[in-house]
């Protein structure tokens, strides 16, 4: 009580003056409150618990994360100020069953469509990593409730297509690509202007890609310099349906158009190059919305409506991948990875690390809220290197560097082609993995649109020394599985990022058998 009322012991004299001078802004502002305060009365007289409840939600998230939320970094700010180190000593093998966290693509859409269905969407294994919370903040910031996350559980309760809110500032997204590229589709369909911004790396990433065919949906868009963050989308347009030919395999823009044709007249439809995740189409028919899919075009209408259901997130193939790379170039592993995803959008790391030799198993196959998952068992093989089929490569877009790993650790030459893609993800992920294979001992070079990589062969160890992760949640989690086939400890600079995609890898990849050490 002291401390909330100190400002009642300053000069009264002072006070008057102030408000005085302060007239109109202090009017509304006790306009305001005095509106909140009726808002709230009239919840609890009407025993509404799920508005009180978002009431109680957001104030211990302002709580929680006040000076963050001040800088508009909400949830994110750990990653831009934090230094973590990795060391990774030399091991042998990796063993047990385990599984890794949540799919992030997955766990991102539940948030989206869950607040934007009508009643109470329940997801369970929802991924509790940077990325998906900058989006689960950015709807609770439009005036969704959204309770949790608790391990993994989270509680959407739906406003419709048509009940989200103007946030108070603009919206923060960290290091999440997903997040921007598909909220700009949403964004362009609402009454209200919203901008969005991101981290230094997210800040440097192309949106050029969804402005232009929401500016063909008639959505009015702005981006800074080159089409690159803040991206500013303007309410209250009219959104006309189109058919849009991508130029480039991209679920990420695939997705943006066909959320904005949730809200645009008539008739929307996208026609890929070569498949890509397909999570939203599988997302929009499991919350009820009419999706048609015709070889590699998506097809929908406005006027639907989305309805609750409940969503069981499968664990994430991307973070699967560096197990079972890991796995496989190490003598001796056996592994198994529960309940993983396996989306047939999703499945290139399998297809390729087979094609090179690799020992897997897909054991149990089900299908789980309209996503089919296995579990998959990884044991040790002698790698060779391949040609790797172009037609993989959008299957496995994320998995490349883990990939890099297995082909230095192969017998003979890997090839990538068509992958041009990876230049523009969190870093150059194709230069920093070669820097970092290079520091390591192994030969390899880029091209412009992918790698040559001379493996070291079945008996080659890779060397120690410091590679520099770029802030790349991928390239920090690629160099600890090389650590396997080590023989001296590598440094890993910059690995703050991993939280975006894998809490808790140190201490599961520890348990699993590598020497993992933290420099904080």
């Amino acid at each position: 009580f002291r401390d909330f009322t100190r400002i009642a012991a300053s000069s009264p004299v002072m006070w008057r003056d102030i408000f005085s001078a302060n007239k109109t802004q202090i009017l509304k502002k006790l306009d305001l409150f005095t509106h909140d305060l009726h808002f709230l009365r009239a919840a609890i007289e009407a025993d509404d618990t799920t508005t009180v409840m978002g009431v109680l939600t957001r104030a211990k998230v302002a709580r929680d994360h006040f000076s963050k939320i001040l800088a508009r970094r909400a949830y994110v700010e750990p990653m831009k100020t934090a230094s973590v180190t990795y060391i990774a000593s030399p091991s042998s093998a990796l063993t047990g069953t385990f599984r890794v966290p949540g799919d992030k693509s997955i766990s991102h859409r539940s948030i989206m469509l869950g607040s934007l269905a009508e009643g109470t969407t329940e997801v369970t294994g929802f991924l509790e990593g940077e990325d998906s919370l900058a989006t689960l903040q950015a709807f609770r910031d439009m005036g969704v409730v959204i309770e949790g996350p608790h391990r993994g559980r989270v509680t959407i309760h739906g406003v419709g297509l048509h009940g989200l809110q103007p946030p108070p500032g603009p919206l923060y997204l960290g290091n999440s690509g997903t997040s921007m590229r598909l909220l700009a589709g949403l964004m362009a369909g609402q009454t209200f202007d919203v901008e969005m911004s991101g981290d230094a790396s997210l800040s440097k990433r192309p949106m050029g890609r969804v402005a232009d065919p929401l500016k063909l949906m008639g959505a009015v868009v702005d981006t800074a310099d080159g089409g690159r963050p803040p991206i500013k989308v303007h309410g209250a347009g009219k959104l006309k349906g189109i058919h849009y030919d991508l130029p480039m395999a991209s679920a990420q823009v695939k997705s943006c158009v066909l959320l904005a044709g949730l809200y645009a007249e008539g008739e929307t439809s996208v026609t890929e190059p070569a498949p890509t995740r397909d999570h939203t189409e599988r997302m929009l028919k499991g919350f009820g919305y009419d999706v048609q899919v015709n070889g590699n075009t998506v097809t929908l209408r406005s006027g639907g409506k989305l309805t609750a259901t409940n969503i069981d997130v499968p664990a994430d193939i991307s973070s699967a991948a560096f197990f079972m790379v890991g796995a496989s170039i190490a003598e001796g592993s056996d592994i198994t990875l529960e309940h993983v995803g396996m989306n047939p959008t999703r499945d290139g790391i399998i297809n390729i690390l087979r094609a090179m030799g690799g020992n897997i198993e897909v054991l149990n196959p089900r299908e789980v809220g309209g996503e089919p998952v296995a579990d998959i068992r990884i044991r040790s093989a002698q790698l060779k290197g391949i040609h790797i089929p172009e037609d993989q490569v959008p299957l496995a877009i994320d998995e490349f560097p883990a990939l890099f790993i297995a082909a230095a650790c192969a017998e003979g030459e890997t090839i990538l082609t068509g992958a041009e893609e990876l230049r523009v993800k969190e870093s150059d992920r194709i230069q920093v993995m070669i820097d970092g294979l290079t520091t390591l001992g192994v030969q390899a070079e880029g091209t412009p649109d992918g790698a040559i990589i001379h493996g070291l062969g079945h008996s080659g160890l890779l060397g120690g020394g410091e590679v520099i992760s770029h802030g790349d949640h991928r390239i920090a989690m690629s160099f600890a599985m090389a650590s396997l086939r080590a023989s001296s400890a590598i440094t890993i600079l910059d690995c703050a990022n991993v939280a975006t995609s894998f809490p808790g890898f140190v201490d599961l990849a520890n348990n699993a058998g590598l020497e993992l050490d933290v420099l904080t």
